[in-house]
């Protein structure tokens, strides 16, 4: 590997905290950066920190937008080699309610970020963009080189916008930078907000699920593994990238997976059936995601392992153990 010290931004968060485990099980230093958002409970991000304790790890509580706290986090003494920028306000349907906390949070952080590691000297960045930059794209799959210039939610926009700042910085300020477009992630340690997370606690506690449309709907569902070796393999190709190289990259599963299928597999590993309430479809939600891995496999050599059911298996068997020691498997 040619990554010795990384710098993680959103470092306690679900991503962010299998990256940084990965990384120091490798034996690299890893310095994280996280403000504790209070999108979801604090003592999930504490958990996960928790995991990571060595005297390898350093952590900054700090929010990305202050430019003080993260040139401390990337001090020009003792540069990472590559800044993982994972941290942004994440959810399709909040940033609807607060347009103006996403841009801020996700573009003056994003620059925040990108000024830290140009100060520091660090020539690789890896950006954490997402599949919602297509919106309702017809064409499926989606492709790099789709148009992403109709993105229907705040957060879309900020992630769109966000690539666009990327590849300014690579230009003009010669940072070889890869965005990575995430295709929902899941498994051990998902955010609680998230649907599979969200539907296992309720369908293993007996309550109704918030079904939002007909079922029809479908995700291109990645396995949290398939992410790392993919943010791995972005890394080791930007240290033999010129200078000022920029590209983007999908990660995906590549096998989109309908709603209704995903309730019925939650329902086969969890052992029992979903109490269903259905709803409208909500605003800013896309109708389907689906990955071309086409660049990725021939750039990264990026081979997605794990199937959607195995997945969702190992997520189960990770949460029902919490619930169990939390107490809170039959509440």
């Amino acid at each position: 590997m040619t990554m010795q010290h990384c710098l993680i931004t959103g470092a306690a968060g679900f991503i962010g905290s299998h990256l940084a485990r990965r990384l120091l099980e490798k034996g690299m230093r890893v310095t994280g950066v996280d403000n504790f958002d209070p999108f979801y409970d604090r003592s999930i991000k504490l958990d996960n920190l928790r995991a990571l304790e060595c005297d390898r790890f350093t952590f900054h509580e700090a929010d990305i937008r202050d430019a003080e706290a993260m040139r401390k986090a990337a001090p020009s003494d003792d540069p990472p080699d590559v800044v993982f920028h994972l941290a942004a306000l994440a959810g399709v349907r909040p940033s609807i309610e607060q347009p103006a906390r996403y841009t801020s949070v996700n573009l003056d952080g994003l620059n925040v970020t990108l000024e830290a590691a140009r100060a520091a000297g660090c020539r690789r960045v890896i950006f954490a963009s997402s599949s919602s930059v297509y919106g309702n794209n017809a064409k499926i799959p989606f492709a790099e080189e789709d148009r992403v210039d109709e993105p229907i939610s705040p957060y879309a926009a900020t992630k769109a916008a966000g690539e666009l700042i990327c590849r300014v910085y690579a230009s003009r300020y010669h940072v070889s930078i890869a965005s990575i477009r995430f295709f929902t992630v899941f498994g051990p340690g998902q955010r609680p907000d998230l649907a599979i997370s969200k539907f296992m606690r309720r369908i293993a506690r007996g309550e109704p699920i918030p079904v939002f449309g007909d079922g029809s709907s479908s995700r291109d569902y990645t396995y949290i593994d398939d992410i790392i070796q993919g943010l791995f393999a972005a890394a080791e190709k930007l240290a033999t990238a010129p200078e000022g190289f920029f590209r983007i990259y999908n990660l995906g599963g590549s096998d989109p997976i309908t709603l209704t299928e995903m309730i019925r597999t939650i329902e086969r590993v969890v052992g029992r059936d979903a109490v269903i309430e259905r709803l409208p479809m909500q605003p800013g939600d896309v109708n389907r995601t689906y990955a071309d891995l086409a660049r990725s496999r021939a750039e990264l050599n990026y081979r997605p392992g794990t199937t959607f059911a195995e997945g969702v298996a190992r997520q189960w068997s990770w949460l029902k153990s919490r619930m169990e020691r939390e107490g809170t498997e039959g509440k």
